[in-house]
């Protein structure tokens, strides 16, 4: 398994946020965490990259405590996007896309055939975009540009929160198909954050249903959509209504 949670508590300011969160995730998962706003979504992905400590428990990746990992080593092995992208605004999209591989000193030419590659398999021309700045693009090629990114260092494991979630509804369609179609392609394990029901579906092999601090519910789409818990049926009725 690449992510392991064990008995995860975590409080800040003696407010607790997050309650005995027990799960794994294997190799090529992807696991979508499903939840309304302030459920303990983001936080758990903050801690799964060290930004930051449980309360009580542990988590690893690769086999390794959060709390062993050398916090920078381990952030250079997961891939993270966020709904802001975060790009460096100073910085072409070239130079955006080979921050990692520059910081673990890859040759130039290695890093420039990375980010060309990168650019063709996020469907976005090089010679077109890589010396083009973050303001030159609109908001779903600035999202490519952040799924690229994230990629740059071949990672084993993304985490993406609400990637895609500040989009128009068209373009986050296409965004959703396209990188469902990487996923298949390059089989990285991903966990993917959410409130939207339709998103959890299009993209999770597994779906971790949050509920005030708690994982309520684990399965795949099939039994998750056959599911009698309170919240996942509320999550559900809006499937319907959206999706006659």
């Amino acid at each position: 398994m690449v992510v392991e949670f064990r008995h995860v508590y975590y409080s800040l300011e003696r407010r607790p946020l997050l309650s005995d969160l027990s799960f794994s995730i294997d190799q090529g998962e992807t696991l979508v965490l499903l939840g309304r706003s302030g459920c303990g979504k983001t936080t758990t992905l903050r801690l799964i990259n060290h930004l930051l400590t449980p309360t009580a428990g542990e988590i690893q990746v690769e086999g390794v405590s959060t709390q062993t990992w050398n916090p920078i080593h381990l952030r250079r092995r997961i891939g993270y996007v966020i709904q802001e992208v975060g790009l460096f605004p100073h910085l072409t999209i070239e130079r955006n896309v080979g921050v990692v591989p520059a910081l673990e000193k890859w040759p130039s030419q290695r890093i420039k055939s990375r980010v060309d590659e990168l650019l063709h398999l996020v469907g976005l021309d090089p010679a077109q975009f890589a010396r083009r700045y973050p303001h030159e693009l609109s908001g779903g090629q600035r999202q490519r540009v952040g799924v690229a990114r994230a990629l740059a260092a071949d990672p084993p494991l993304l985490l993406m929160d609400e990637p895609f979630g500040a989009l128009d509804p068209i373009t986050r369609v296409e965004l959703q198909r396209e990188f469902k179609r990487l996923q298949q392609q390059l089989g990285k394990t991903v966990v993917f954050v959410t409130h939207d029901i339709g998103e959890a579906f299009t993209l999770g092999s597994q779906i971790g249903l949050m509920q005030a601090g708690q994982l309520v519910e684990l399965a795949t789409p099939h039994d998750f959509a056959r599911s009698q818990h309170p919240e996942a049926q509320a999550f559900l009725s809006t499937r319907k209504s959206e999706y006659p």
